[in-house]
């Protein structure tokens, strides 16, 4: 009888050795599609972020404008934000993608 039950022990530590090998091709090749799709993400945000950029200029623009028509004092200061937003927007955009492609 206890012959028995280290064979069957012995067969068991078997088939587990072999399933865990058999389930290392798999994650490989899982984590290699994961990082492909992702990848491929990447090119479209970047476009997005670029266009919210963009929008945010026009909208910083206008109200730089209208800062500057009424006389307000403070005029600079809000430029300065504005600028800055959209200067951070490209540059962040700009080093996620070369960071992570």
């Amino acid at each position: 009888m206890k012959k028995q039950k280290i064979k069957f022990l012995i067969c068991g530590l078997f088939l587990f050795t072999a399933s865990q090998t058999f389930a290392q091709g798999n994650g490989t090749a899982g984590i290699n599609e994961a990082t492909q799709m992702v990848t491929s993400y990447f090119e479209p945000a970047t476009q997005l972020i670029y266009a919210i950029g963009a929008v945010v200029g026009l909208i910083g623009g206008v109200k730089v404008y209208n800062k500057f028509s009424s006389g307000d004092p403070d005029t600079s200061k809000t430029a300065a934000s504005w600028f800055g937003a959209c200067i951070f927007l490209i540059v962040a955009a700009t080093i996620l993608r070369s960071f992570f492609l």
